[in-house]
């Protein structure tokens, strides 16, 4: 196993400990909050697309799946919302494990549709059970995380708890990255029938590696909920799905900062470019095809070769 690098934890861990202490806008921490959610549900694509070669077009249904349970479970049933962390993991890893037995026998194309498709349905149901989720409108009422007696409702005190739970994901995230398992999935990605060859089970441990990230990007939509304190379906579209590709594309397929690079940069889109919200997603898509075509490797990709050519020289 290769050494374990915390630079980008401790970077990340000064970066937002500066900014805690030097801005008391609370609009511009919420910001921030919203981005390090962004940063993880992209890093959580990142390793179904750029570790394992999972094309998912689906991911926003997870983390729609994950704001829902614990929204419904907190404002409709009265439940603490710490206790609605577990079920929506188990939820939505058990969905995700459920549809992913069929769904990633597929390659290429088809394995995007089919989940393009399970994001649609999952959109569609969240408009329609309206009698559930309050449908095109909305739910309303979603309380504040307690934690020994400490509320997390204003955006200072949610972006402490944001930083420390986003720091601690970024180090295991480090973690993953210097482990067997990244190698693992990297050889499956490279070749399934070589892998098979050499006795892994491919199906089994694509299976499992699709659930926990769907279970992952549940646990940062419960985060959102509780940070929102209202959630509608158009939060958790196509579109959204979308905008996290391109986030972990244009930061770097197959680096854990790439998803965190691109979200930083596509995540401030809408506030830079507050007055012409009609094309933002012309932004995304140019910014996506620039990338693809100059920078193939993405932001990270490209400060790693440079970084690797100022060693060899």
């Amino acid at each position: 196993m290769r050494k374990i690098n915390p630079f980008p934890a401790l970077l990340a861990a000064v970066a937002l400990a500066v900014l805690g202490f030097t801005v008391d806008n609370e609009y511009y921490l919420g910001v921030a909050v919203i981005i390090m959610i962004h940063s993880l549900n992209a890093t959580g694509l990142n390793i179904l697309l750029g570790y394992t070669g999972i094309i998912s077009i689906g991911q926003a249904a997870f983390f729609g799946l994950g704001a829902y349970i614990s929204g419904v479970l907190s404002a409709t049933y009265g439940w603490n919302p710490l206790m609605t962390f577990p079920v929506s993991f188990a939820g939505s890893f058990i969905i995700a494990y459920v549809i992913g037995w069929p769904v990633l026998r597929l390659h290429g194309h088809y394995l995007a549709m089919a989940t393009l498709g399970f994001g649609m349905i999952v959109y569609i149901l969240m408009n329609e059970m309206d009698f559930i989720t309050g449908g095109p409108s909305g739910l309303m009422g979603i309380g504040d995380i307690e934690f020994l007696g400490l509320y997390f409702g204003l955006d200072q005190a949610y972006f402490v708890l944001m930083s420390v739970y986003f720091v601690i994901v970024l180090f295991l995230l480090e973690l993953f990255d210097k482990s067997f398992l990244h190698y693992k999935l990297k050889f499956i990605k490279s070749s399934e029938s070589a892998s098979n060859s050499y006795g892994l089970d491919t199906v089994q441990t694509k299976l499992l590696v699709f659930a926990f990230v769907a279970g992952f990007t549940a646990l940062n939509g419960s985060l959102y909920a509780f940070f929102a304190h209202f959630i509608s379906p158009v939060s958790f579209s196509l579109k959204y799905s979308i905008e996290l590709v391109a986030m972990a594309t244009v930061g770097g397929l197959g680096y854990i900062t790439g998803g965190v690079i691109g979200a930083v940069i596509l995540g401030l889109v809408p506030e830079l470019f507050a007055s012409a919200e009609d094309y933002e997603m012309l932004i995304y898509g140019g910014l996506l095809a620039v990338c693809v075509m100059f920078v193939p490797g993405g932001i990270a990709g490209t400060l790693s070769g440079l970084r690797k050519k100022n060693v060899r020289s």
